[in-house]
């Protein structure tokens, strides 16, 4: 399933990546590093034959949910599709982690956003964006005034998600897989090379953010609160994007089997792919401390930096 789908996206950016050889497969991210969907992967070939609606246009996104991976990027893009100024993106594209042909590279990104009505603002999401090197320079260079959304968890819980993900892809894919503690720990002590941890060092990536952008342009969306009470952290998500208050408590109702808010608009109701909400593995309880207590100065520079705190433990 794995190899289909990465066959089914290098087909549909060979169509663009004729002007320019945009697919290069040196550039370092592996099917573990993409959250792909197969329908938001179909959804992009069918938007690029499909005919426009009249009085439309694509355009590059007002907006981009910049991360962080497993941090709920998915379920904050889907709640704001509720909101009809919004034109949500199908699917999630890396292209600011790109190696080579940038700035050839626009047309084509822009290319692969939704049809949007002028009223209404596009919104993309890739969550690698936020641990990238290279995406904060090149988001800003392409628009120094557009709006981020940051969505972030207990960076801990997240290191789990995480690791979760990944086991559930090998499985999928007949590889090899190694229970949590054996990749959290090494020679007695906490693997602080391991990407998940490595992804989990907020304070790290958001110093390299705020080198091209103010901390008034990103908003941080508590994860954790969208997954337990998601209205009021939209509700700050439509004011920071200077959206009419449109999503309402009823577009949401909780999902007693899947034990998540599910969505419903448009007398429609939808839950998030299958792959989302999969149980965590337990974890040794010492090792969790270890990873626990290694985040906590990091966690606490991170606060100092966006000049609030969260309740993670």
């Amino acid at each position: 399933m794995a190899s289909f789908l990465v066959s089914l996206l290098l087909l549909v950016l060979q169509k663009y990546a004729t002007p320019f050889e945009l697919v290069n497969t040196s550039f370092g991210t592996t099917l573990d590093a993409i959250d792909l969907d197969p329908v938001l992967v179909a959804n992009v070939s069918e938007d690029a034959t499909s005919s426009p609606p009249p009085g439309t246009s694509k355009r590059t996104p007002h907006s981009i949910i910049i991360g962080v991976r497993k941090g709920g990027t998915r379920a904050l893009l889907e709640m704001l599709d509720i909101h009809p100024e919004v034109a949500a993106a199908a699917t999630e594209v890396h292209f600011f982690d790109w190696d080579e042909n940038y700035a050839k590279g626009l047309e084509w990104y822009r290319d692969l956003m939704p049809y949007s009505y002028p009223h209404q603002i596009t919104i993309e999401k890739t969550p690698g964006y936020f641990t990238s090197p290279l995406a904060p320079e090149r988001i800003c260079a392409m628009n120094s005034s557009i709006k981020l959304l940051l969505i972030l968890r207990d960076p801990a819980e997240r290191v789990i998600s995480d690791y979760t993900q990944v086991y559930f892809n090998r499985l999928e894919n007949h590889k090899p897989v190694q229970a949590i503690e054996n990749l959290l720990v090494r020679s007695g002590s906490l693997n602080i090379r391991y990407k998940a941890i490595q992804r989990s060092l907020y304070d790290v990536h958001m110093r390299n953010w705020l080198k091209h952008f103010p901390l008034e342009q990103i908003h941080i969306v508590d994860g954790d609160a969208l997954i337990h009470d998601p209205l009021p952290e939209l509700q700050k998500v439509e004011r920071f994007l200077n959206l009419a208050p449109r999503i309402v408590s009823s577009n949401f109702y909780f999902n007693q089997t899947k034990g998540f808010y599910c969505i419903r608009s448009d007398g429609r109701e939808r839950c998030l792919h299958e792959s989302k909400g999969r149980p965590h593995p337990s974890v040794n309880n010492t090792v969790l401390q270890q990873l626990r207590s290694y985040l906590q100065e990091h966690n606490q520079h991170f606060f100092r930096m966006v000049k609030r705190t969260f309740s993670w433990q």
